[in-house]
């Protein structure tokens, strides 16, 4: 592999290729400026007009993986830092630049249920940060949720759903919120006056969670989210669920819950489900059968990583709640609530596949996926005129190089 990108001229990376539509065993990336000029198998690259350059380049160590920059849609923090406690731009950095190094190019930035001001205030802050490239959006999640399935989000802040705080919060965000995470039973989340309404007409995506909702609530509200997402102002198509299973109602043959309407809806292509498929949030076997039933096309590999991720066990803050870190698995500090992931992206994507999910549709759910969420045309793939993002990994998708933009992530 070519790592110096100092120089001028295309820089050529080889080993086995993932792309959106196929995995190439031998095959060959061309970055030129801070596009891919060129992906193919390496026995056609002689035919390119980088032929002399990829003719340098020696064959890959035995298991290189080339895996596109990977797109996470709901992150609270790593390396010791939490967005959601963040009053300065470093220590929001800090959490950017842990999950960078390990191959999330394009990072949303999650918040938590807090004050009205404190939301306020984060959403400037990380704002500036979205402005700068650093984050790829904002994701509020909460305080419009089920107080019954708060999980780690602290009940006493969760407030009544509010259109005119949900205005507010979009418009100091400038376009950058991209998500909200909304409990659809709640009174004022649906309708043309609702939340809903007001998240779509501000640039974002209703994502539904922390919710007790019925099936025929869950239906009413991903109806009411599809009307207001067919208009153009919507950033895109689909709206989502946040992470499906946890912090919400479960499966019950009488009583169904909201869950079946989120499996439905997907499987025809009409909704994204975010997965924690850290084998901690969901059982491994489950996470294999729903990229069957749905497809990888309409799943978001997430982390909901916290402060704790790339770091180790102890005593972490997320928001207002105290957070205990045992065993790599992090719990508010006097239940049993699982609050947030520990985990990197690419860590979801080899649990995921050692689940029994095949590389490709992985790495689709854990890139394009995603991509499309955040309406961004142009990342979380390998193919010609994309942004240079790329993994480098070895057998065991085990990070050895990150490029972002063509330019090298120090590690």
């Amino acid at each position: 592999m070519n790592s110096s990108l100092e120089h001028v001229g295309p820089i050529v990376i080889r080993g086995q290729v993932v792309t959106a539509e196929e995995v190439l065993d031998d095959g060959v990336v061309v970055l030129e400026g801070e596009r891919i000029a060129w992906v193919g198998a390496f026995r056609a690259a002689a035919r390119t007009p980088w032929a002399q350059q990829v003719g340098e380049v020696p064959a890959p160590a035995d298991g290189t993986i080339v895996l596109p920059g990977l797109v996470d849609l709901h992150n609270h923090g790593g390396g010791g830092a939490s967005f959601p406690d963040a009053t300065d731009a470093a220590t929001a950095q800090l959490a950017i630049d842990e999950h960078r190094r390990h191959g999330t190019t394009h990072l949303v930035a999650s918040l938590v249920t807090a004050s009205p001001d404190t939301l306020r205030a984060r959403v400037g802050l990380l704002t500036h940060l979205a402005e700068e490239g650093e984050l790829a959006g904002i994701h509020l999640e909460g305080p419009f949720l089920a107080t019954a399935r708060c999980g780690a989000q602290d009940p006493a802040l969760i407030l009544a759903p509010d259109p005119a705080l949900t205005a507010e919060l979009l418009e100091l965000g400038r376009g950058h919120v991209v998500t909200m995470t909304i409990a659809p039973e709640r009174a004022g989340i649906t309708g043309d006056d609702g939340v809903t309404a007001a998240l779509v007409a501000g640039g974002a995506l209703p994502s539904f969670g922390h919710t007790d909702a019925s099936s025929p609530q869950m239906h009413a509200a991903l109806d009411d989210a599809g009307a207001h997402l067919a208009g153009p102002r919507a950033r895109s198509e689909r709206a989502t669920v946040t992470h499906l299973f946890n912090g919400m109602r479960p499966i019950h043959h009488r009583e169904p819950g909201p869950v079946p309407p989120a499996l439905a809806r997907a499987r025809d292509g009409r909704l994204v489900l975010e997965l924690i498929a850290d084998g901690t949030h969901l059982a491994p076997e489950l996470v294999t059968d729903l990229f069957a039933l749905v497809g990888a096309g309409n799943i978001a590999l997430v982390t909901d990583a916290m402060a704790a991720a790339g770091m180790p066990d102890g005593d972490y803050r997320l928001g207002s709640q105290e957070v205990r870190v045992r065993g790599g698995v992090a719990r508010l500090a006097h239940t049993d609530s699982i609050a947030g992931g520990t985990a990197h992206l690419i860590d979801v994507v080899r649990t995921t596949v050692q689940a029994g999910v095949p590389l490709r549709e992985a790495v689709l759910a854990a890139s394009l996926t995603p991509a499309g969420v955040l309406g961004r045309e142009r990342i979380g793939a390998l193919r010609v005129g994309y942004r240079a993002d790329v993994v480098v990994t070895d057998a065991d998708l085990w990070v050895q190089q990150v490029i972002r933009g063509a330019r090298p992530v120090d590690s």
